[in-house]
C-alpha cells in the first residue's frame, strides 16, 4: 500500500480525490489548515491539521521512506480577490508551494500532482485550448499556477522532481454518494449560487456579463464534474507511479454551457425559477474558456463518467438541500 499526503484534502477537490485515493487501496494523509477545508470532509485517513506556510510543520510531516507522493490542492482560487489583493496571493499560492516542495526534497520524496489552471493560458487563442497553447495568465491567481509550473521545470531538471501538472476549469457537482460537495466562504462559483438563489439563501443570483460575444451575450465555460476530477487526479498518480516523465495535462471536456444554459437547466433539474440580475463583466473575464481532454484520455485513459450538466446540476442540487 502506497502512502500519500494529499495537501488540502479537507477542501472540495481534494477531500473528493482523497476519498477515491482510499477507495483505490491508498493510504492517505491530509494535511489541511481547515481555513476553507471542513473536517467531516475527510472521510477517512489520517489528518493533519497544519499550514504550508509553516516550514517546520511541513518537514515534520515526512520521514525517509513514509511517503511516496504528493498531491497539492491547497491555494487561493478566487480571481477577483487576486486582483484586489494579489501580494497574498503570491505569499500563500507560491511560498506555501516552496515550502512543500523542498521539504518533499529533504525527504527524498520526488513525485507530485500539482492542481493547476487552465487559467495558465489567458485568453485563448484556440478552443478547446490544447497543452500546447501559449501560456500568458494575465490575473494574479493565474500567474501563481504560472510560477509554481515553473518552478516544478526547474526542480525536474535539477533535483529529479518528477510531476504532472492538471490543469483544468470549473469543477462543479458533488459526490454522487451524497458525502461530500461545495462548501465555500464566500462562494464564488455558479452552480452553487444558482442553487443558493433557489433556496432562498440568497436574494438573487448576479449575471457577470450579458454582452459577450456568444450566442446568448453569457459567458461560456467548461464545467467538469468533481468526481471526474478526482478520478483523474488517480489516474495521474499512478501514471507518475509508475514513469520517469513529468507532463501537463488539461482536464476538460470539450464542451462548453453559457451561464444562461446553465441557469435553463438548473430550472429545469429543480422546478424552480432563478431569480437573476445581470452585472457588468469582471476584470478578466473572457467570452469562451474550453480545455481540450485528448492528451488526458490518451496518457491517463481517464474518462468522464459524471460530467453531463444534468447529472453535475442533479449531484449538486441533492447536496446543497441537504446543507438547509
Amino acid at each position: 500500500m502506497k502512502k500519500v499526503l494529499v495537501a488540502g484534502g479537507a477542501g472540495y477537490i481534494g477531500s473528493h480525490t482523497a476519498k477515491e485515493l482510499l477507495k483505490q487501496g491508498f493510504e492517505v494523509v491530509v494535511f489541511d489548515n481547515l481555513s476553507s477545508g471542513k473536517k467531516e470532509f475527510v472521510r477517512g485517513g489520517q489528518l493533519l491539521v497544519g499550514d504550508l506556510m509553516d516550514k517546520a510543520a511541513v518537514r515534520n510531516i515526512f520521514k525517509p521512506g513514509d511517503i511516496a507522493a504528493v498531491l497539492h490542492f491547497a491555494s487561493l482560487i478566487q480571481v477577483g480577490e487576486s486582483y484586489s489583493d494579489p501580494r497574498k496571493y503570491y505569499d500563500q499560492n507560491l511560498i506555501s508551494s516552496l515550502n512543500l516542495l523542498d521539504a518533499m526534497l529533504e525527504a527524498g520524496v520526488k513525485r507530485f500532482i500539482f492542481s493547476s489552471s487552465a487559467a495558465v493560458y489567458g485568453a485563448p487563442q484556440q478552443i478547446p485550448i490544447p497543452e500546447d497553447h501559449p501560456l500568458l495568465p494575465f490575473n494574479p491567481y493565474g500567474q501563481t499556477k504560472f510560477f509554481v509550473e515553473k518552478i516544478l521545470q526547474d526542480y525536474d531538471r535539477a533535483y529529479g522532481m518528477k510531476f504532472i501538472s492538471l490543469r483544468y476549469f470549473n469543477a462543479a457537482g458533488a459526490d454522487p454518494g451524497g458525502e461530500l460537495g461545495e462548501m465555500h466562504n464566500p462562494e464564488t462559483h455558479l452552480i452553487p449560487n444558482i442553487l443558493s438563489a433557489v433556496l432562498g439563501k440568497k436574494e438573487y443570483l448576479e449575471i457577470y456579463g450579458t454582452d459577450f460575444p456568444t450566442p446568448d451575450g453569457t459567458a461560456v465555460r467548461d464545467y467538469i464534474h468533481v468526481t471526474d476530477l478526482s478520478s483523474a487526479h488517480v489516474l495521474a498518480l499512478q501514471k507518475l507511479l509508475s514513469s520517469s516523465r513529468s507532463e501537463f495535462i488539461n482536464l476538460g471536456t470539450n464542451k462548453g454551457y453559457s451561464v444562461r444554459e446553465i441557469v435553463a437547466k438548473a430550472e429545469e433539474i429543480t422546478g424552480k425559477k432563478v431569480p437573476s440580475r445581470p452585472k457588468s463583466r469582471r476584470e478578466g473575464d473572457v467570452p469562451v474558456l474550453l480545455a481540450s481532454k485528448e492528451k488526458a484520455e490518451r496518457l491517463l485513459g481517464w474518462k468522464l463518467h459524471y460530467s453531463e450538466i444534468e447529472t453535475i446540476i442533479e449531484t449538486a442540487w441533492k447536496w446543497h438541500k441537504k446543507l438547509i
